[in-house]
C-alpha cells in the first residue's frame, strides 16, 4: 500500500520540483514538503485538496487510497453519446429463492463484518464518508445523479 507520503513524493518528483520550490508553487512553508514527505507531518485537508489540484489528481490518489488518478469530475463531466442516453438500464431478474431442507450452516463473517463490529469503527466510517459527500467533489457527484434523475422523470 502506498502512503500519502510516498505519493506527495512521487508526484513533486514527476513535476520536477525541489521540496522548496514545490512549496513555494503551492504558497506552503518553506519546509512543508520535507514534513509531508517523511511522514513527519500530515498535510491538513486544505493542503491535501491543493495539492491534487496543482497535481491534477484525486484526493483518494494523493492519499494513497486508490491507484486510480482520475478526478471525479473529469470521469462525471462526461456526456454519453446520443443513443447511449436513452438506452434502458440493465437490472438483472432476482435470483429464484431457494428452498432449504438443511440447517443452515453459520455464515463466515467478512472482513468489513468485523471491522464495522464496533460502534466507534462505525461512525468513524460515517464520519468519513459525509466528509468525501461535502467534498466539491462529492458534491459534483451528488450533482450530477440529481440531475440525471431528475432528467429521467420528465
Amino acid at each position: 500500500m502506498v502512503t500519502m507520503a510516498q505519493r506527495i513524493e512521487a508526484l513533486r518528483t514527476e513535476a520536477g520540483l525541489s521540496r522548496p520550490a514545490a512549496s513555494q508553487a503551492l504558497g506552503f512553508p518553506k519546509n512543508a514538503f520535507e514534513k509531508f514527505e517523511t511522514g513527519r507531518q500530515t498535510p491538513a485537508k486544505e493542503q491535501q485538496e491543493k495539492m491534487a489540484s496543482y497535481f491534477g489528481v484525486s484526493l483518494f490518489y494523493l492519499r494513497g487510497e486508490s491507484n486510480d488518478r482520475t478526478r471525479q469530475e473529469d470521469w462525471m463531466s462526461g456526456t454519453l453519446p446520443a443513443e447511449e442516453e436513452d438506452a434502458p438500464v440493465y437490472r438483472p431478474a432476482p435470483a429464484p429463492k431457494k428452498v432449504r431442507t438443511e440447517p443452515a450452516a453459520p455464515q463466515s463473517a467478512t472482513m468489513l463484518d468485523a471491522l464495522f463490529a464496533g460502534k466507534a469503527a462505525r461512525e468513524q466510517f460515517k464520519a468519513m464518508v459525509l466528509e468525501v459527500l461535502r467534498s466539491p467533489e462529492g458534491q459534483a457527484v451528488i450533482a450530477q445523479a440529481v440531475w440525471k434523475e431528475l432528467a429521467k422523470h420528465k
